[in-house]
């Protein structure tokens, strides 16, 4: 186990970007975003219509579920730990298995993830962040609402939050022709996580319906649930929560989406140590991401896992919420 005394954003030696207008983002790219917005939620309108009728079984729901807690893991210990953070480090074929369940969450290719990502914890809260609810926002409730607004979903298809952060961002990764093989089909890995969960409902119920049932409940509408909750992230764990730690910014601990979004909602916590491989510190944070890399620890699939030290964390503590002082695992 590796402890981490300091635990620096991966992006702090990268200059600062001058000169930073919003404007829109170019058609194609308004378009695609939109497309991965949009259709997930007429699948959501589609199930719920067919309920009235014939419309749902246990495979079905059990397809949303698995799919959510797959697909979600591959955002949470793929896309932002192992690839973003460097948290820990995994076999390449144990790297390929995260990084094509986190494309399947169509949340766009891998390495436009990460440069965002990266830019967002370089300029927390700022007026680079790619989606503060917090910079610039008028007072009062509209005002915190529309910061939400654009921290959850604005942000995607009006601005231009990608714009030089990919390349910016993510050298490190573009010299690795694994993860360039990931990034370059994604639209592959997206296609199959709406292909299979069809496939499997298909041999299951023995009715093509019942396939067709698959693609939306454990395809569209697991995309739909698996978006928003990571999105709620971006923007409820900038608002509303505690902050355990002193961060320099406006993140939060949220115990709802802690649980919801896989141990991410825990956030004043991995803003303060970034390269965190655990993201819930106290015992009582569940962190589902974290117990699943422990288990890979355990049997050797995990290692050089990163975590801070008692002293680190009581540096930077706030005690405004009690915390357990974190064992080594």
């Amino acid at each position: 186990m590796t402890q981490i005394s300091t635990v620096p954003t991966i992006s702090t030696a990268l200059p600062v970007e001058a000169g930073h207008v919003p404007h829109m983002a170019p058609l194609s790219v308004r378009i695609m975003y939109g497309f991965f917005i949009a259709v997930p939620l007429l699948g959501l309108v589609a199930s719920i219509i067919l309920l009235w009728g014939p419309g749902i079984d246990w495979i079905h729901l059990a397809l949303l579920g698995v799919g959510y807690i797959l697909t979600g893991l591959g955002i949470t210990i793929g896309y932002h730990r192992l690839f973003t953070h460097k948290a820990f480090a995994t076999p390449r074929w144990m790297m390929l298995f995260w990084g094509v369940l986190g494309s399947m969450a169509a949340e766009g290719p891998l390495l436009t993830w990460v440069g965002v990502h990266r830019k967002h914890h370089q300029h927390s809260d700022d007026e680079l962040d790619p989606h503060s609810p917090n910079f610039g926002r008028s007072a009062g409730l509209l005002g915190v609402l529309r910061g939400w607004l654009h921290a959850h979903v604005g942000w995607i298809v009006m601005a231009r939050p990608n714009s030089g952060a990919s390349a910016r961002y993510t050298a490190d990764l573009r010299r690795d022709p694994l993860i360039r093989f990931v990034d370059r089909y994604w639209w592959l890995w997206i296609a199959l996580g709406l292909l299979l969960p069809g496939l499997i409902a298909w041999a299951v119920t023995g009715t093509v319906w019942g396939g067709v049932l698959g693609v939306l409940w454990g395809g569209l509408v697991r995309i739909l649930v698996v978006h928003h909750i990571t999105w709620s992230v971006n923007s409820a764990c900038h608002l509303w929560g505690f902050q355990s730690y002193r961060s320099h910014d406006e993140s939060r601990n949220n115990p709802v989406f802690g649980v919801l979004a896989l141990g991410e909602g825990w956030h004043n916590n991995h803003h303060a140590f970034p390269t965190s491989a655990r993201h819930g510190l106290a015992w009582w944070q569940f962190d589902l991401s974290w117990l699943v890399i422990r288990a890979m620890q355990a049997v050797g699939l995990a290692h050089q896992v990163r975590l801070p030290t008692a002293e680190r964390m009581a540096a930077l503590s706030t005690a405004e919420e009690p915390t357990a002082p974190r064992t080594s695992p």
